[in-house]
């Protein structure tokens, strides 16, 4: 593809769909509040998932981890986009336990792209460093010991 605009839309909407696909297999039967994310790892490959609401909320995942456990299983460990779908207007982020754990696998000085969407149509298109600013790093607090 000539237009890397148009390219850069095709593989959002590859991962919107997916997103989509897994909000519709969630499982929140306390709430109703469904959500799903798409991950693509940085071979292409892309994994979704949805959330897991329990009874007791503690024991629950966020969509956008179970997308990076599923990811984890298969291997990779280095992601270069998200999509995450919800019902929320504007379009909801992922938490900060959600953050912290997506930039355990994108390499200090690399970015994620993530784009959050609503089904009316919102977009909210950021990256990680952005919604994490000034992120922790084990590897820098341990100095030269860390990766």
């Amino acid at each position: 593809m000539n237009d890397p605009e148009q390219a850069h839309e095709q593989d959002w909407d590859e991962l919107i769909a997916a997103a989509r696909h897994a909000r519709e297999r969630a499982y929140a039967p306390w709430s109703g509040y469904t959500v799903g994310a798409a991950l693509r790892a940085a071979d292409g490959s892309v994994w979704a998932a949805g959330n897991v609401e329990l009874w007791i909320p503690a024991l629950g995942t966020c969509a956008e981890r179970n997308a990076v456990t599923a990811a984890l299983a298969a291997g990779h460990r280095r992601f270069a986009a998200l999509a995450v779908v919800t019902s929320s207007s504007p379009p909801a982020c992922p938490c900060g336990a959600c953050r912290q754990v997506l930039l355990e696998f994108v390499p200090k000085g690399e970015e994620l792209a993530i784009l959050c969407v609503n089904e009316e149509g919102e977009r909210l298109e950021t990256r990680l460093s952005e919604l994490l600013p000034r992120a922790f790093r084990l590897p820098e607090a341990l100095g030269s010991r860390g990766r």
